[in-house]
């Protein structure tokens, strides 16, 4: 996993967000580098991962990119790309961001399965001063669970402060819902001034992006066994 940086902002905080359950993590980042009108200043390189690309307004976009709010100094890493078998070297290279930036904290974005409809949020932090900050908000601590992914990995870096806001979703689709909750409560954590009425209605263009992909990559699936089994055969 290679890091690519155009610009290095100096104390930043990063947020990340990769594909898990309802999406929650690429939709609220996708929101937040319009919102915030952040900056593409760099990009994660691999190999590893699978070789898939987006298009959007005839533009590809990156599997894993590194966005910049000057304004906020905030560095946003939005992924579209499942990070299966490469978690470890996903948090390796945000390890190294931090390094290169002196970024001040992480903040995670992430689901929580839910056997309901509710979409209650939930925060976790290695960080004393921060949890405090988070309990502030009235959110629930999460006292009980299994963090898995770039996430877990991330959790298990030494001397690294990582802030984690989960929120429930039931969905294995985008959650426009869920990712509106997370906002929210990163909107009050960073006072972003995040507005996050229209977010259903913008995420629903990104929501069909992203089952756009997703239906392409299992017909391209399909088609590769197919081929694969016409051969053996």
């Amino acid at each position: 996993m290679k890091l690519i940086l155009d610009k290095k902002p100096k104390n930043p905080i990063i947020i990340e967000g990769f594909p898990g359950l309802g999406f929650i993590g690429s939709i609220a980042t996708d929101y937040l580098i319009e919102h915030l009108k952040a900056e593409k200043i760099g990009k994660f390189e691999s190999k590893d991962s699978v070789p898939m690309v987006a298009i959007h307004n005839s533009k590809v976009v990156e599997p894993f990119g590194i966005f910049y709010s000057k304004k906020h100094n905030i560095i946003l890493v939005h992924a579209l790309n499942p990070v299966t078998n490469v978690e470890w070297k996903l948090a390796d290279a945000i390890n190294e961001l931090v390094k290169q930036t002196g970024a001040k904290e992480v903040i995670s974005l992430e689901s929580v399965a839910s056997m309901t409809d509710t979409t209650n949020a939930y925060y976790f932090s290695n960080n004393i001063k921060n949890n405090k900050k988070l309990a502030s908000l009235k959110v629930e601590p999460l006292k009980e669970g299994i963090i898995l992914g770039v996430t877990g990995a991330l959790l298990l870096s030494k001397n690294l402060p990582v802030n984690c806001v989960f929120v429930e979703t039931h969905s294995k689709l985008p959650d426009s819902k869920g990712a509106a909750k997370v906002l929210e409560i990163l909107d009050n954590y960073l006072n972003l001034n995040v507005d996050t009425k229209p977010l259903l209605e913008k995420a629903k263009k990104f929501e069909d992006k992203l089952k756009n992909l997703m239906q392409q990559t299992k017909k391209s699936t399909e088609v590769k066994d197919k081929s694969e089994l016409n051969y053996l055969g």
